[in-house]
C-alpha cells in the first residue's frame, strides 16, 4: 500500500490547502478510493496515473487534476519515485462561482466533466509561490486566501459574473470592504469574515474589489499596516513591538515589506525623519 504524508498548509471558512506526498510502492492499482470533498490537485514532483472507470490518466505537474466529490477512484505508480501534490479544497457554492460552465457536469454538485487540465507556466509558479509561503508560515490569511482563488481561477480560467454590479455599484462595495479593513488594520483577517461584513460572497468580493481599486485586498490591508507606521515611527523605539502591533508576523517581516514599498528600511526612514540629536 501506499503511504501518505498529509500536512495541512491553510484551513479557513473558504478554503482548504494541503501539501500531500505518496512514497509510491503500490505500483499497480490501489483498491478503490472516495474523494469526501471536490479537490483541485496541483502535482508538482513524481508522477502517478488515476483510475476512474475505465478512464485512466496521467497525473503530472503539467496539469491540475480533479478530484470529484463522491467519485470512486484509484491510483498507480508505473514510475518509481512516488509523488507530491498540492491539494486545494473549495465549498461547492464558490468552486461553481469560478468554474466555467462548460467544464462541469449539469446538476446541483460541483463535478468537473474532463479529468485534468493543462497548465500554463504562470499558474505552475502561482502554485509554487503559495505552496512554499504556506509552508515557510509567510502568508496571512487574507493573502493566502487571495492566491488560493486565484490559483483556482487561473488554472480553471477567466470567467464572466453573471451579477457583475454596475461601476457604482462596484465602487461602493469596495468601500465597504476598505472601511470593514481600515477598521482594524493589524488584525489577521480571513475573505470568509471581510465577505460576511460587506454581504457578499468571498469569490464575488476578491474579483470586484480587484476591478475596483487595481489591487487585491491583502495588498491594500498591507498598505494600511505601512501608511500606521510610517504615523508612529518617528515616536517609536522598539520596531519589533511596532511590527506586531501592525500586524507583520516579525520585524524582518516588516522591514521586507516596508523597503519593497517605499524603497527604505523603517530604521533608515526614522533617521530621515528625526532632527539631528534626537535620541
Amino acid at each position: 500500500m501506499n503511504e501518505l504524508s498529509v500536512a495541512l498548509l491553510l484551513q479557513t471558512p473558504t478554503v482548504g490547502v494541503r501539501d500531500v506526498a505518496c512514497d509510491g510502492a503500490c505500483r499497480h492499482r490501489s483498491p478503490s478510493e472516495c474523494a469526501a470533498a471536490t479537490h483541485l490537485v496541483f502535482p508538482y514532483r513524481g508522477a502517478y496515473v488515476r483510475h476512474v472507470g475505465r478512464q485512466d490518466v496521467v497525473a503530472e505537474a503539467n496539469q491540475v487534476v480533479f478530484f470529484n466529490r463522491d467519485q470512486e477512484y484509484a491510483i498507480s505508480h508505473p514510475v518509481g519515485g512516488g509523488d507530491a501534490c498540492l491539494s486545494v479544497s473549495i465549498g461547492d457554492d464558490l468552486l461553481d462561482e469560478l468554474a466555467p460552465a462548460d467544464q462541469l457536469e449539469d446538476g446541483a454538485s460541483t463535478v468537473f466533466r474532463r479529468p485534468t487540465r493543462g497548465l500554463a507556466p504562470q499558474v505552475q509558479i502561482l502554485a509554487a509561490r503559495l505552496r512554499h509561503g504556506l509552508a515557510r508560515g509567510a502568508l496571512e490569511p487574507l493573502r493566502a486566501e487571495t492566491l488560493t482563488l486565484d490559483l483556482v481561477r487561473r488554472a480553471l480560467g477567466e470567467r464572466a459574473s453573471s451579477a457583475r454590479a454596475a461601476s457604482y455599484g462596484r465602487r461602493k462595495l469596495a468601500d465597504r470592504a476598505k472601511l470593514v479593513l481600515a477598521s482594524d488594520p493589524a488584525r489577521r483577517w480571513t475573505l470568509a469574515e471581510v465577505a460576511d461584513e460587506v454581504g457578499v460572497s468571498p469569490v464575488y468580493l476578491t474579483q470586484v474589489f480587484a476591478q475596483a481599486e487595481g489591487a487585491p485586498l491583502y495588498r491594500y490591508q498591507l498598505r494600511l499596516r505601512l501608511a500606521a507606521a510610517l504615523d508612529q515611527l518617528d515616536d517609536c523605539e522598539d520596531l519589533t513591538a511596532l511590527a506586531l502591533d501592525l500586524g507583520f508576523s516579525s520585524h524582518s517581516h516588516f522591514t521586507a515589506a516596508f523597503r519593497k514599498l517605499h524603497g527604505c528600511t523603517p530604521v533608515d526612514f526614522r533617521r530621515l525623519v528625526r532632527p539631528r540629536g534626537h535620541a
